[in-house]
């Protein structure tokens, strides 16, 4: 791996003095704070711990347990705030050695392999990515700390000198003197309102950019002037799966929310245009048809003021801009008086508003002003990229939930219904699915849990009434197991009046979430089912012909491990185009990967890259969680990076990887290669999560049961009808736990038993030749030896022989035997010496890292004991000691980069 390569969202500079340079700056202002605001004894402290971790371990292991627990809070929170503080140096030091051709790179490689620039033109307009926001639980930091750190960033990058070192230095004050904990935990619309900070940073900041690039290299498309190959998703207000916390009610005031910000994004976008247009009549011809809008705009708006119409009388741009921009306010006050959207007076939703600017684009090229006609350009392709609800909402609920709300209607019919078996089950739904009566009266008599469920389409329903189709228009069935959990939310959704298979309506699309390894090996069948309903049919074609289907990460690895995750994922892909190809439906894949190698994460460039032939067809939608959103996107130079390279990554695979890059008859070789491991890995993971001293050795030798109170998220780390033991745990707190006591099992463990087994085999020339010419295996080894880094089993050894009852040692020992055995595997495959060999400066990196880290993990050990000693005596926790131990969590993320 040649210096300069991007892993995990760092860069490996081959020179990386200045960022040293700037992190002993910043630390330095750090330690004039810490003096300042604690006295010198602190910082005397954290420098004796910081040394001592280094040269004497357990000296200054023994000296964190003897710390009173002030003392303990204040150390903590200066290693994390290092944390903080390096991270954002590093973030700044990445934004300028960002690359600035990613999309003329793919134009020559598209030349290079014969492609002219009109097909690639063509190719470039069908591509759509989304990147899809969620509330998922694995951002550590507030959202304070957040945007202090932004604002810190800034001053980085800003020339250095005394007025610049006085604002740093105050905003590394504050940032101290600011808390580091949430006080309570955030609900749906506290989650939202975080997502929509991102989605306005972005909006002004990096997305113009963006699109602006993209156009000037595959220019415009005469028909379709401001179609944008850049869109957002939204699961945040919708994700109800096992989250009671997200009701109808809620679901629809989120997309009020993001409506509101939405409209003042297009209202700045259109009163700046109006401050350019200012052409007069006096000087160039008008068309007549925006003449006649205007004076219709203006006899539908008499709240326009008369000063306008005076002073612009000869300025129809600009008074069309007035008109714009006043039906645009309209729309926000017809919102939150919740009245009926009336034509001409207010928007339905984005299109409508283009259609107004589209007339003046005509009128300025049909009278000689295709220069000033670009001015709309820009403020066109945000609100195309925007639209009036800033992002789509997904709907996620369980299919249990469905099932159980058709069983209460069936009942009350007098038939069966949950007695069914699935195949007798999916031949009831379709034969309903083309009923065209109702399959009860409305209001339905439902319970509550049921009413809530059904409450969730007719919310849809509600805010596409009330924005347009694109409010919400996607709906996910999570646990799908076979094609009635998808045909059951069908005949739901055509209860709701959301689709008509007779008719050929779908005002939503159904999608089936492949979580387990059992449905992703069904995933062909299951999509097969689904498809040969002649009215589900209908629906798929009435969008388009296009079936969408989730991918879920980090169930699937919780379940078998990442090896057989990994590889089940990509087998079902292959499996699901040939059966969509059958039908002649396009499948688009929605790649569900959290932050973590363990969740489906790594660098996204390599993991689209690394995708089946023919997986993307224009369209790339994929979850953005957690620390990644902060990492990817809380600086502008960052953010238009990584949204320029997830469009190059998908235009390089919809134009050149949409057939085989193999030769012929190579994943046929390898293919059995990689059963061999997968089955290798799967036989050695399954020994560690079925034993049945599992659950109790990883609660106790990790902090896992103190996430809850970190307040990540509004959704419970359990599922409702989860177990206590292990099955129950959501991937997040799974992740978590493994990660914060630095075992990370879930990004590696099995790899080694599975490369062994194909060693054994007789396949390690076909392992070779994989890791040379197969990306989806070197994607894969690259992201377990980044994994294998983070794992540091002196410090776990510690959690487990400090934590857990000695009886469960033994898991320690199967865990540590399966790290060497993974380490070795990976060396041996990579032809390294050691890991990371390749990207020294990257190893540096963490090392140092982890000089921080260390005293932070004997920290929280110590007070793991403390807090676990009083459980035991039956004894009130100690507030402080708490919150020492969560600041702890929060400090060892900061340094991992990773919570879960």
């Amino acid at each position: 791996m040649p210096p300069g390569t991007k892993i995990d969202g760092m860069h490996t500079s081959p020179d990386d003095s200045a960022l040293r340079a700037d992190i002993r700056r910043i630390v330095g202002m750090l330690g004039d704070t810490l003096t300042r605001q604690e006295g010198p004894a602190v910082l005397e402290l954290v420098e004796k711990v910081r040394s001592g971790s280094r040269e004497d371990r357990d000296a200054t292991a023994d000296l964190l347990d003897r710390l009173d627990v002030a003392s303990a809070t204040r150390l903590v929170r200066a290693f994390s705030a290092y944390f903080h503080l390096a991270n954002v140096t590093e973030q700044v030091h990445r934004s300028r050695t960002t690359r600035a051709h990613w999309l003329s790179d793919v134009v020559a490689s598209a030349r290079s392999a014969g492609i002219s620039d009109a097909e690639l033109r063509r190719i470039a307009s069908t591509v759509e990515l989304r990147p899809v926001f969620t509330a998922h639980p694995t951002e550590a930091a507030r959202r304070t700390k957040l945007v202090q750190l932004a604002q810190i960033a800034e001053l980085l990058d800003a020339e250095p000198g005394p007025k610049v070192d006085t604002q740093l230095a105050r905003a590394v004050e504050l940032l101290w003197l600011t808390d580091d904990l949430r006080v309570v935990q955030p609900d749906p619309l506290d989650e939202a309102r975080n997502a929509l900070y991102y989605f306005d940073q972005l909006a002004r900041g990096a997305v113009p950019e963006v699109l602006d690039d993209w156009h000037s290299i595959f220019g415009t498309d005469a028909h379709n002037p401001w179609s944008t190959p850049l869109r957002f998703g939204s699961w945040i207000g919708g994700d109800r799966d096992g989250n009671p916390n997200v009701t109808p009610e809620i679901t629809l005031e989120v997309v009020l929310l993001a409506h509101r910000q939405a409209v003042d994004l297009a209202v700045t976008a259109v009163d700046s245009l109006r401050g350019q247009l200012a052409m007069s009549t006096r000087l160039k011809g008008v068309s007549d048809e925006l003449l006649s809008s205007i004076e219709a705009d203006l006899r539908a708006l008499p709240e326009i003021e008369d000063r306008y119409l005076r002073l612009n009388s000869e300025e129809p741009y600009r008074l069309k801009c007035i008109c714009i921009s006043q039906k645009l306010k309209n729309t926000a006050r017809r919102l939150n008086n919740g009245s009926a959207h009336v034509d001409g007076r207010d928007y339905l939703d984005a299109d409508a508003v283009l259609a107004d600017m589209d007339l003046m684009r005509k009128s300025l090229l049909a009278n000689g002003g295709e220069l000033a006609a670009s001015a709309l350009d820009g403020p066109a392709r945000s609100i195309a990229c925007w639209g009036l609800h800033l992002a789509s909402l997904d709907v996620r609920e369980h299919s249990a939930a469905h099932h159980l709300l058709l069983n209460e209607l069936y009942e009350r019919l007098g038939e069966p219904y949950t007695a069914l078996t699935r195949l007798e089950r999916l031949e009831r739904l379709r034969k309903e699915l083309e009923n065209r009566r109702p399959l009860a009266a409305r209001p339905m008599p439902l319970s509550a849990a049921s009413s809530r469920v059904f409450g969730a389409f007719e919310a849809i329903g509600r805010a596409q009434e009330l924005l347009g189709s694109k409010a919400a228009e996607t709906y996910i069935v999570s646990m799908t197991k076979g094609a009635d959990d998808v045909l059951a939310a069908a005949v739901i959704a055509k209860q709701a009046g959301l689709v008509d298979p007779a008719l050929g309506v779908a005002k939503i699309g159904l999608v089936p979430l492949l979580e387990t390894v059992e449905e992703l090996r069904c995933a062909a069948g299951i999509v097969r089912d689904m498809l040969s309903s002649r009215a589900y049919r209908s629906l798929v074609a009435a969008r388009g012909n296009v079936q969408e289907v989730m991918l879920g990460y980090s169930d699937s690895n919780k379940q078998a491990g990442i090896t057989t995750s990994q590889w089940e994922i990509h087998k079902a892909q292959r499996a699901v185009i040939e059966v969509c190809a059958s039908f002649g439906v396009r499948v688009v894949f929605f790649h569900g990967r959290g932050g973590t190698v363990g969740r489906g994460g790594g660098p996204t460039h390599d993991a689209i890259m690394a995708l089946p032939p023919g997986s993307i067809t224009g369209t790339v939608k994929i979850t953005e969680q957690g620390e990644v959103i902060s990492d990817k996107y809380s600086l502008r130079a960052l953010a238009k990076e990584n949204l320029e390279l997830m469009l190059a990554s998908t235009l390089e695979a919809t134009a050149l990887h949409s057939s085989p890059r193999l030769r012929r008859g190579e994943l046929e070789r390898w293919a059995p290669a990689m059963d061999a491991i997968s089955e290798g890995a799967y036989h050695a993971y399954s020994e560690l999560v079925d034993d049945p001293m599992l659950a109790e050795y990883f609660t106790s030798s990790t902090p896992v049961d103190q996430l809850g109170a970190l307040h990540l998220g509004s959704r419970p780390a359990r599922r409702p009808d989860g177990s206590a033991g292990i099955e129950g745990l959501r991937a997040i707190p799974w992740v978590f736990g493994w990660t914060q006591s630095r075992q990370i099992v879930p990004g590696w463990y099995g790899v080694g038993s599975g490369l062994q087994a194909a060693a054994v085999a007789g396949m390690s020339d076909l392992v070779g030749e994989m890791r040379d010419g197969w990306a989806f295996f070197s994607n894969f080894l690259s992201n377990v030896e980044m994994t294998l880094v983070k794992t540091d089993l002196a410090i776990a050894r510690r959690y487990a022989e400090s934590l857990a009852p000695p009886h469960t040692w033994r898991l320690f020992e199967m865990i540590e035997a399966e790290h060497a055995r993974t380490v070795s595997a990976i060396l041996q495959v990579t032809g390294q010496d050691a890991l990371l060999e390749r990207a020294p400066v990257l190893r540096r990196t963490l090392a140092v890292r982890d000089s921080y880290l260390t005293p932070i993990h004997d920290l929280q050990l110590s007070l793991l004991r403390r807090v676990r000693a009083a459980q035991r005596a039956g004894e009130p926790q100690d507030p402080d000691v708490e919150r020492a131990l969560l600041l702890c969590v929060n400090g060892i993320a900061a340094g991992l980069r990773n919570t879960g």
